[in-house]
């Protein structure tokens, strides 16, 4: 897959770059992974979070400040509405009717509302959860957001989205900042600058509900992991804005690099679903993740058609 960062500087083949979607490289990931098993499933781990990191941070480099405050503040009156309403609907789903775990249910729901395995593992050890709990949580948001990242684009086109509708959607609507940006690219450049901006406003949700949990959970000496690579990002959006106006090619290539950071991290992401994490998925919270998934889906995407 690193060749894949090639392909555009070599005549004969960059038409090949076009081929190879986020869609495409999650799936070819999920091939190797089911059929040869996880190779150095640490590696690829660590990898594919530094490189979505990375490639998140360049493609600040492809975006207008002005543009992407709009973006950000159109999406902020849901995203309070919805953080909340998650964590509520949640709790009430997983603890009343399915009688999953506390910690399971709160880990999942924090999944749900916020950016999928960043809130988990962000969460999680201020909620003193036990390995297991933070292992079936992050199994099931991980198999919802490799679904996502395939039906996402399918369903916008279905629905007729414009990009500005399926960005927000996205942003709101899928849990982990990976699939996010990966569907949002699938869907357009309109839609990834969007979903992208909107995504990365809601993940410093991560901060005030790490510390509402430990005040609930009475765990305040628990240090709360801080998302930094999102204000690198920021940064990135005003460099891209202010210092290099006059060097539009400086930006582009830049933004254009990290869009090949970004497939590449989908092979790793994909390559990481193994049939021991299908495993760890049990019934009761994958049924809570997916109510919660559904809740949110129509809910926002009946308020952006509609309101």
């Amino acid at each position: 897959m690193t060749l894949f960062l090639l392909l555009d500087y070599i005549p004969v083949c960059s038409f090949l770059s076009d081929l190879v979607t986020p869609p495409l490289a999650l799936f070819l990931g999920l091939i190797f992974a089911l059929t040869l098993g996880q190779a150095y499933p640490t590696f690829n781990k660590k990898i594919s979070k530094m490189l979505l990191q990375y490639s998140v941070v360049g493609l600040g480099f492809g975006m207008n400040l002005q543009s992407s405050l709009a973006s950000g503040k159109e999406g902020m009156e849901f995203t309070i509405i919805s953080v909340i309403g998650t964590m509520v609907i949640g709790m009430f789903i997983g603890r009343k009717m399915l009688k999953v775990e506390r910690d399971t249910a709160y880990l999942v729901s924090s999944g749900t509302a916020i950016c999928g395995g960043s809130a988990i593992a962000a969460v999680g050890p201020v909620l003193n959860a036990k390995e297991s709990d933070m292992s079936v949580s992050l199994a099931t948001i991980f198999v919802l957001n490799a679904i996502a990242l395939f039906i996402f684009p399918v369903l916008g086109n279905w629905l007729g989205l414009d990009q500005k509708q399926f960005g927000t959607w996205a942003a709101i609507a899928i849990h982990d900042t990976s699939s996010v940006v990966g569907a949002g690219a699938a869907y357009g450049e309109e839609a990834l600058q969007i979903a992208t901006t909107i995504k990365l406003t809601r993940a410093l949700w991560i901060i005030p509900l790490a510390l509402v949990t430990s005040v609930i959970f009475k765990s305040r000496d628990k240090k709360i992991s801080i998302p930094w690579f999102i204000f690198y990002f920021i940064l990135a959006i005003i460099a891209n804005t202010y210092l290099l106006d006059g060097m539009p090619q400086v930006g582009a290539s830049i933004s254009g690099i990290a869009r090949k950071g970004l497939i590449i991290t989908m092979f790793f992401i994909g390559a990481s679903l193994s049939t021991d994490v299908l495993k760890k998925v049990g019934v009761k919270p994958l049924i809570l993740g997916v109510s919660l998934w559904i809740i949110i889906s129509v809910a926002s995407l009946g308020y952006i058609l509609y309101c």
